[in-house]
């Protein structure tokens, strides 16, 4: 039989269904944990991988979606009264009976696989018995998210859930499987935490083929839960070299279509689909979809028309939906996936693609130390707020990329590369340029970057490019190569363009592509050699126009030694992007080249309507006046009182606080997510006399609310929305020490019980809402996860807790939500509730009685405001 991998792209592969939807069919209560069925019910499991090979499925998935350490000992126990059953046709059938099972995540894992391949065994044995051929089998081990949200946003650090999914691809990893797929991932951060983790498991096991295929939960906008885009995302995946992407689980087909597009549009990857079957709503105490098998698979066809070639279902899809998918789409010819030749970097929200039709890419060069005291000073001194705000004001300025240097040979470079570039990415969505000669910082910031990083750098010497290459291979990234080796830095164009063919050629040795390269042609002094300019010159140009590749250059060596440099740098910058020039490592806060950069692109026919050029110049004109009007009042603002001044800044800022605010308020500090800014600047507002509901209603509120208007508008994202509120958070805990000190107390708005249901263990969504609620001053009373029905009850009673806000992730444990619901209903009739998860919809929230459905975390602030008659 031809393996999995080889037959990736050349024909349309079948998935299997639903799991979890289906077992609560045959008997799964809610809150039971599916994966304990392999166990206690392995029969029902082979049936239902049976029933999907039966239909025509080419990949059945093993029943290990939630198989952590966090829900099973990842140590075997017996009982004493041990007196289970023992099957010896089935070694997955060894231990079946209840309470006694064993059910440590290991043999949980093994009962799994087995499950699937004595499935597997038995169709391909009923296929030659009626003499027909089966069609190509395959297993892939699955695995969906912890359940927890990854710093700085939640308590998961990174490599702690590297090794949450190393603990179980290790036991999956050495049974008889075809794949592994990380499935319904709404986090683009935890999905290379497991990507990585799948990696290294790999080559511990001896199984270096085995394809990783991935597939993230998108909502109707198309976005992750933490704001990642398709485009981020499949530049992250195939960065880290996946063998397939795609989206599953939250939307049916008809709602996926247009994120199906996106990704297709730029990836070179085989893309997987797999719709829920329509949007789920409460029937007769049943969780029913509103799409049928039929129209599935029709809308599965334009889906594979818009390039997806590997189809399947999930949440409500049975046998009979992939048997109709199957026979509707058995002789369509699959869409070729082409390689996309795109240079592209990315974020964890969105990208950015250097070269090609694009303007030129500017990247920020102000978070280094060479020839700047201050910095120097900020690193020695571990002052990471003045390094952020280096990044904040070059975003503000135009920047698209922010480069970060932090070497100094007196500090822990690797250290604070990771620091630094973590607080970075907690307040900017601007992907990040790693800029760094020690492969072992380049490898520390490269696992824990959350995206695809521009990579400074690497050169000809063969020493450096063995060193760096596989770390770029490894986890991904555009490396910059630089036109030098052992015999230094050419002086003619030809020499350097001998060592780009070099670089290129060892590039392709390690796997990686030539779009995966950005050549610095190097910058020279053209005070020391006049001819400097015109050889970096003609090998940018060379680089466009005989290799079809992308480059970079740090433009303003070019004036070392000059007077009045910025004019000589501007003017080379003009040059360098006439002949091609793709990004630029510049000063974004130098006007003069902010001007050549516009004056550029309006001449090049990329600034459509001018407008790009309009708005510039309206606001260089707006920022000569007031630099103009602040001249003229210099004098009479030096000698005011500062403690009046504090009063007059708060009563008079209520308006705008956005991108525009003074970068000193203490509005600014929380849109933007800065925690020791919003700290000190609440302590210097309680010196001026100013009262803590000014600052609370006045400042705080307002600027929660800014970025909570933003979130819905889907502008700014969730990491930005939690990062503003945990400044927020560190200006309300210098509040509440005033108020104790001062023997005041602050007034709560009200209490709200907040916790996921019965046999779920995901508590992201009820972990963000709760951070919000707190901040907007509400009394949150967390109940934590898997929390039975009775508990919350009890809880909601004693307390007379007015507001309930219930979780949850999966389709299996709405029932326990439902119940939950009933039984707050019965004992605590004056109750509201409040649901939402991935598997909630308004209308399935209506049906199981909820108060209120909270599409995202605002939603549900507001929603708790209007309870408590909060203005």
């Amino acid at each position: 039989m031809a393996s999995l991998k080889s037959l990736l792209g050349k024909q349309i592969l079948f998935f299997d269904g639903g799991t979890g939807s289906v077992l609560q069919a045959r008997g799964l209560k809610p809150g039971e944990f599916p994966e304990k069925w392999n166990v206690t019910r392995p029969e029902e499991i082979i049936s239902l991988h049976y029933n999907y090979f039966s239909a025509g499925s080419n990949i059945v998935n093993t029943n290990t979606f939630g198989a952590f350490s966090t829900k099973f000992s990842d140590l075997t126990t017996y009982k004493k009264n041990f007196n289970g059953t023992q099957n010896v046709k089935n070694s997955a059938m060894r231990v079946i009976s209840g309470e006694n099972a064993d059910f440590s995540l290991k043999n949980i894992i093994q009962c799994a696989i087995e499950n699937a391949n004595e499935a597997r065994r038995r169709y391909i044995s009923d296929c030659k018995a009626r003499s027909v051929e089966p069609q190509p089998c395959f297993i892939t081990f699955d695995i969906g998210p912890t359940g927890k949200l990854l710093k700085p946003m939640g308590d998961l650090d990174f490599e702690d859930a590297v090794s949450l999914f190393k603990q179980t691809f290790r036991h999956g990893f050495k049974g008889n499987i075809d794949a592994v797929l990380i499935e319904t991932m709404s986090d683009s951060y935890e999905t290379k935490a497991a990507v990585i983790a799948a990696k290294e498991v790999r080559e511990e096991t001896g199984r270096a083929d085995l394809p990783i295929f991935v597939s993230n939960a998108y909502d109707a906008t198309g976005h992750l839960l933490t704001g990642a885009s398709p485009e981020a995302m499949t530049a992250l995946l195939e960065g880290l070299g996946v063998d397939a992407l795609g989206l599953n689980c939250s939307l049916g087909p008809e709602q996926m279509k247009e994120t199906v597009r996106r990704l297709t549009a730029v990836s070179s990857t085989p893309v997987i689909v797999k719709p829920n079957a329509g949007l789920p709503h409460d029937e007769n105490g049943s969780t029913v979809f509103d799409v049928k098998p039929h129209d599935f698979a029709l809308s599965m066809q334009e889906i594979a028309k818009s390039g997806a070639v590997i189809l399947g279902g999930c949440c409500g899809t049975t046998p009979e939906y992939i048997k109709s998918l199957t026979e509707n789409l058995k002789n369509t010819k699959p869409a070729a996936v082409l390689p996309k030749e795109r240079t592209v970097i990315s974020s964890y929200t969105h990208t950015v693609q250097i070269g090609g039709e694009n303007v030129p890419v500017l990247i920020g060069e102000r978070i280094n130390p060479t020839g700047k005291k201050k910095f120097k000073e900020a690193l020695r001194n571990g002052d990471i707020p003045y390094i952020v705000h280096q990044g904040l004001e070059q975003e503000a300025c135009g920047a698209h990329v922010l480069d970060v240097n932090v070497g100094l040979p007196e500090i822990d470079e690797k250290q604070m590369m990771v620091r630094v570039m973590t607080e970075l990415q907690s307040v900017t969505n601007l992907p990040l340029q790693i800029d760094t000669s020690s492969p072992d910082v380049m490898e520390a910031a490269l696992r824990r970057y959350n995206g695809k990083a521009l990579v400074n750098s690497v050169n000809g010497k063969q020493e450096v490019m063995d060193a760096v290459f596989p770390l770029v291979k490894k986890y991904g990234g555009v490396v910059v190569a630089l036109t030098l080796d052992e015999n230094g830095i050419p002086e003619t164009s030809t020499g350097r363009i001998e060592i780009i063919k070099k670089i290129y050629n060892n590039a392709e040795r390690y796997g990686i592509q030539k779009k995966d390269i950005v050549i610095d042609a190097l910058t020279m002094a053209v005070s020391s050699d006049i001819n400097a300019a015109l050889a970096t010159l003609q090998t940018v140009r060379a680089v466009r126009d005989e290799f079809g590749g992308n480059t970079v250059l740090g433009v303003s060596n070019i004036s070392f030694g000059l007077p009045d440099r910025e004019f000589v740098t501007s003017s080379f910058f003009t040059l360098a992007m006439q002949n091609g020039l793709g990004a630029a490592i510049m000063n974004p806060l130098s006007m003069e080249m902010m001007k050549a950069w516009r004056c550029f692109c309006l001449l090049a026919g990329k600034d459509k309507d001018c407008l790009n050029y309009i708005d510039f110049a309206q606001k260089f004109d707006e920022k000569k006046e007031a630099e103009r009007k602040a001249l003229l009042q210099n004098a009479g603002t030096l000698g005011e009182n500062v403690k009046a001044g504090e009063q007059a800044e708060h009563k008079g800022r209520t308006a705008e606080i956005g991108e525009t605010a003074d970068k000193s308020t203490l509005q600014y500090a929380v849109i933007h997510g800065l925690k020791e800014d919003s700290a000190e600047r609440t302590k210097k507002l309680l010196e001026a006399s100013v009262e803590p509901v000014e600052i609370i209603d006045g400042h705080l509120i307002p600027g929660l609310d800014y970025v909570g208007k933003r979130f819905e508008q889907k502008t700014m994202y969730l990491p930005q929305l939690l990062m503003a509120a945990d400044a927020a958070k560190s200006a309300f805990d210098v509040i509440k020490d005033y108020l104790e000190k001062s023997g005041k107390k602050g007034e709560s708005k009200g209490t709200v019980i907040v916790a996921t249901v019965h046999g779920d263990i995901h508590d992201i969504g009820k972990n963000i809402v709760k951070v919000l609620l707190e901040n907007y001053d509400f009394t949150v009373i967390d109940l934590g996860k898997d929390v039975p029905p009775e508990t919350i009850v009890e809880c909601c009673v004693k307390n007379h807790i007015e507001l309930v806000g219930l979780s949850a992730l999966m389709t299996t444990t709405v029932p326990a939500m439902k119940e939950t619901i009933i039984q707050l209903r019965k004992n605590a009739p004056w109750a509201k509730v409040c649901v939402g998860g991935a598997v909630m919809t308004q209308e399935y929230a209506d049906s199981i009685g909820a108060d209120f459905y909270g599409k995202d975390a605002m939603a549900t602030v507001t929603f708790a405001q209007k309870t408590f008659g909060v203005k």
